[in-house]
């Protein structure tokens, strides 16, 4: 073997050794390894040296008891350790020689090589090493998560609250915390005061928690290594609704802005930095108490300005059917308005020629103008307003907000109440946009 004169240019018989082939170099490292990283007993051995390793070229080179240092073409040096593992041959990555320097390598080599004769697997041990090493923190893993469903959710404004809710009300709680360092009790922190205080926003952010430690559960994030065995730790949203109190349910399932702010809120809106066609299509939104798809896809061959009326085909409505909206004057001046900058077929155009705003055009001026809302929640300030300061018949009310009438009126309804509708909306355009400082007074029909 290596000990043999043949392979260090000496002479046997007269003749000339013929010089060796291959990566492993001899003159480093001369005793021949066993198997099970061991030596092979009564051969001479020569371990590396220190100060000789940055000058050793391309190759591999023994150090004795299975360490070897590996050195690449490009120059990288990395120590590699050649030992049985559960009865098969492995090589096992050390490091490299910029951060393990030949004495830290042979005491890392030994300690794995005695783990391995213990029956350890050495090498699932080491990929739960790594793999702790890069555990995320929760708002990393909350993120990652968010991009992986963002194409799979109904909408861009569904995508948008999904992870805005758990950066308002997680993150600030224990989004700095890797996952594996978590429990119920950092979910229970966060959950509970507002729990009843909004408790459907509530309800969507823990299911969104729990989504994102379903992830870590199966990425191995919250796996754990016990006396050489791996342990998954339990999920920290399991039973976690007995922690809580009783809910009080409340139907608010969009938050909505009070309607004596409304007046306020279309003064700052117009003053606002936001596109034009933004400000015009959420105030014509309001005013008419339409649903956000609707007047993202309005055309101009649906309305018809002389008779004062807007016509939403029925594919576009969420009843399925042909909903006439009465416009109010001040509907009629956005229009207007809107008409001078644009010749295409859609009203309310977005940043691309023929194509209509996002639903997050309209969401975004809520957020930047500090307002805790959905767009959706206007329909219940509408609503509210209605209900609270005018006499109109809540059938007249629920018409012209295209609800589907309930309950045996539904059957002797042969009316849209369009004249009654009509005077409803003149009435909450008048009201929502006028002077803040005015007083809201009484409107009967």
């Amino acid at each position: 073997m290596y000990s043999d004169p043949r392979f260090f240019g000496g002479k046997i018989g007269g003749k000339k050794k013929q010089k060796m082939v291959g990566k492993i170099k001899p003159e480093f490292g001369s005793e021949e390894q066993r198997d099970d990283g061991g030596s092979v007993p009564g051969r001479s051995r020569q371990r590396l040296k220190a100060v000789e390793l940055l000058r050793l070229k391309a190759g591999k080179y023994c150090d004795g008891d299975g360490l070897y240092l590996n050195v690449e073409t490009s120059g990288s040096r990395s120590w590699i350790l050649r030992t049985i593992v559960n009865g098969k041959r492995r090589e096992i990555g050390l490091g490299s020689l910029a951060t393990t320097q030949l004495l830290q390598a042979r005491e890392k080599a030994a300690a794995l090589r005695a783990k391995a004769r213990r029956g350890e697997d050495i090498l699932e041990q080491k990929r739960i090493e790594q793999q702790a090493n890069s555990i995320p923190t929760f708002q990393n893993a909350a993120t990652t998560v968010h991009k992986n469903l963002a194409e799979t959710l109904d909408s861009e404004a569904h995508a948008y609250n999904w992870l805005q809710s758990l950066k308002k009300y997680v993150f600030p709680v224990f989004g700095k915390k890797t996952v594996d360092k978590m429990d119920s009790s950092d979910v229970l922190a966060a959950i509970s005061p507002m729990w009843n205080e909004v408790p459907d926003t509530a309800s969507r952010t823990l299911r969104r928690i729990k989504a994102v430690f379903d992830w870590c559960q199966v990425s191995g994030f919250r796996t754990v290594n016990v006396n050489g065995v791996p342990v998954t730790m339990p999920h920290p949203c399991e039973a976690i609704r007995a922690a809580l109190p009783k809910q009080n349910k409340k139907e608010n399932h969009h938050e909505a802005l009070p309607y004596s702010q409304l007046p306020d809120f279309i003064q700052k809106l117009r003053m606002s930095p936001f596109a034009l066609a933004v400000k015009l299509g959420f105030e014509f939104l309001i005013l008419t108490c339409s649903r956000t798809s609707e007047v993202l896809a309005a055309k101009w061959d649906e309305i018809n300005m002389e008779s004062r009326l807007w016509t939403v085909p029925g594919e576009r409505m969420k009843m399925d059917r042909e909903h006439k909206v009465p416009l109010s004057p001040r509907c009629i001046e956005i229009l207007q308005l809107a008409k001078q900058f644009n010749d295409g077929a859609i009203v309310f155009p977005g940043r691309y020629p023929g194509q209509p705003l996002s639903s997050m055009a309209l969401l975004m001026p809520l957020r930047r103008m500090g307002y805790d809302l959905t767009v959706h929640g206007f329909r219940a300030t509408f609503k509210t307003w209605a209900e609270e300061t005018t006499k109109f018949d809540h059938l007249v009310i629920e018409a012209s907000m295209a609800h589907a009438v309930k309950g045996i009126e539904r059957h002797y309804l042969r009316t849209t109440f369009f004249d009654q509708r009509r005077k409803l909306m003149d009435a909450w355009a008048r009201f929502a946009t006028k002077a803040p400082a005015e007083k809201a007074v009484k409107i009967s029909r």
